[in-house]
């Protein structure tokens, strides 16, 4: 579980690493979504907890009534709205965003609960795509070499470990893949 404060790095960096199987790839990917379940899970208690100590002196005002309602609302519903105009007031210094006011922590906690969601929606799409070649048949001596950036594969090098040629296999993998999405 995450905690207020702690850093959290090993996911929001660019990286590229080598998996011998599907399954570890697979097992990393659901490492990820878990990770960032219990993420969302954190912040949204904290995010509850801070409407909850702000009601009394905030109840009457646009930010408070706003993140209220979206809090409230289920997580479904919340999913593609694309957020309105910032309620507070941000001043950018040397790139970096910054703001004294109350709503602020709630803007930025609704921000991090919308890209975690964001990025569990790609893990599941990652999820979705090594199910696709499992059921290929690459084999079992292929490596599957990932670029990772902010812990979201984006891309896959399929190579064969004794370094066979794989790309006609790869190559009919990927005609038969989009010729079914036709």
């Amino acid at each position: 579980m995450y905690v207020r404060g702690e850093e959290v790095l090993e996911n929001l960096v660019t990286e590229v690493r080598s998996f011998y199987s599907l399954r570890e790839l697979g097992e990393s990917v659901d490492d990820c979504v878990s990770q960032y379940i219990a993420m969302m899970d954190d912040y949204s208690q904290w995010l509850g907890s801070f409407l909850r100590d702000s009601e009394e002196t905030y109840r009457n005002e646009e930010w408070f009534k706003k993140f209220a309602r979206l809090h409230k609302s289920p997580k479904s519903d919340r999913k593609g709205k694309k957020k309105s105009a910032s309620l507070s007031e941000w001043v950018a210094i040397k790139g970096i965003m910054l703001c004294a006011q109350k709503s602020g922590e709630a803007e930025i906690l609704f921000d991090a609960l919308e890209d975690i969601n964001n990025k569990i929606g790609q893990l599941e799409n990652v999820k979705d795509f090594i199910e696709i070649l499992k059921k290929s048949g690459l084999g079992k001596d292929t490596v599957y070499i990932v670029y990772i950036h902010n812990g979201v594969p984006e891309k896959i090098v399929v190579r064969h470990k004794k370094d066979e040629k794989i790309e006609e296999k790869f190559r009919f993998i990927v005609d038969l893949s989009a010729s079914k999405n036709v």
